[in-house]
């Protein structure tokens, strides 16, 4: 009789360690998952709902098991809410470390410099990721940048981020503005700073851009920029085509070689640059700039110097075939 219970004994003792061993390992050995798998944990989740979830996506084989471990050995830490990517083969072990972590996928919408605000409605429309209705927002009022957005989130509430950051920056720069600035008020300085980002794509250029537009706006001169014939045709989009003569003469508010001073709205949404360009424009004495074949512009203080540059421009261009 003691012999068999000596062997009852370290029957059960065996048993008990390999339960035990097997609890252990089955949270450290690798989950079933056989490929990278995106997890949403919704706001609001417990560990329970966690657990129901993850077995449902296919990282962990037992829900009530996952839980269980947890508990143990998850030491009474929380998880979070947000989107996570558990890689393949994860252990419970990896999951909850990574649930817990915090450290959800980072999803962006860019929006960049001189984009106007139907480029902006389209794109976010476009993200099938973001849910609910938008309206176009109003010409200027987005600050191009990239924004992070979770999985599901409203294009409102990310519009809403979009908007928020352009009130706070304009009103930083506004406080910050230089005394040489024409811009009367922060409006005027997104319109003028919305000319200047589509006129030139080079960053070091767009002080002198905005102080030749200044200069112009000075001694009551035309500002003849181009993109503003273009905007009330196509609201920022492209053209595609080269600009008619009707369209050159066409008043429309807009149109800045048939009126003088500033147009009535932006033309696109400008960046921060072109922002602090309008609001600490260049010391300049030019009124006039044309492109310089090299992707910049070459700038001049009298009609006599800029009609040489337009000749050279023109030479340019027969060189290149495309007179």
């Amino acid at each position: 009789m003691r012999r068999l219970g000596c062997s009852l004994l370290l029957i059960g003792l065996a048993v008990a360690a390999f339960v035990a061993f097997r609890f252990v390992y089955g949270w450290t050995e690798a989950g079933p998952a056989q490929s990278d798998i995106m997890v949403v944990v919704p706001d609001g989740s417990t560990i329970t709902d966690a657990a129901v979830l993850l077995k449902k996506e296919g990282v962990v084989r037992s829900a009530d098991a996952f839980l269980t471990r947890a508990k143990v050995f998850g030491r009474g830490k929380s998880i979070k809410a947000g989107e996570f990517l558990i890689p393949k083969g994860a252990s419970n072990a990896d999951i909850f470390r990574i649930l817990g972590g915090g450290k959800t996928l980072t999803r962006l919408v860019t929006i960049p410099e001189g984009m106007p605000s139907v480029l902006v409605y389209e794109r976010l429309k476009a993200n099938e990721e973001l849910t609910g209705d938008i309206d176009v927002p109003e010409e200027g009022s987005v600050l191009p940048d990239s924004y992070a957005f979770d999985k599901g989130e409203s294009r409102a509430a990310v519009l809403k981020r979009m908007q928020g950051a352009m009130d706070r920056t304009l009103e930083k720069l506004w406080a910050e503005r230089a005394a040489n600035t024409v811009a009367k008020s922060p409006k005027e300085a997104v319109i003028l700073a919305s000319i200047v980002e589509k006129e030139t794509g080079v960053a070091s250029e767009r002080p002198t851009v905005a102080g030749v537009y200044s200069n112009r706006l000075r001694v009551g001169m035309m500002l003849q920029a181009d993109p503003t014939i273009i905007y009330p045709i196509t609201k920022g989009k492209p053209l595609g085509r080269r600009i008619r003569k009707s369209e050159i003469a066409a008043v429309n508010g807009y149109n800045t070689y048939s009126m003088t001073g500033l147009p009535k709205g932006p033309i696109a949404n400008p960046g921060r640059l072109s922002i602090l360009a309008v609001l600490h424009p260049a010391d300049t004495k030019a009124l006039y700039f044309v492109a310089d074949g090299k992707g910049g512009h070459i700038f001049a203080d009298t009609l006599q110097q800029h009609n040489e540059n337009v000749r050279k421009w023109f030479e340019i261009r027969r060189a290149r075939g495309e007179l």
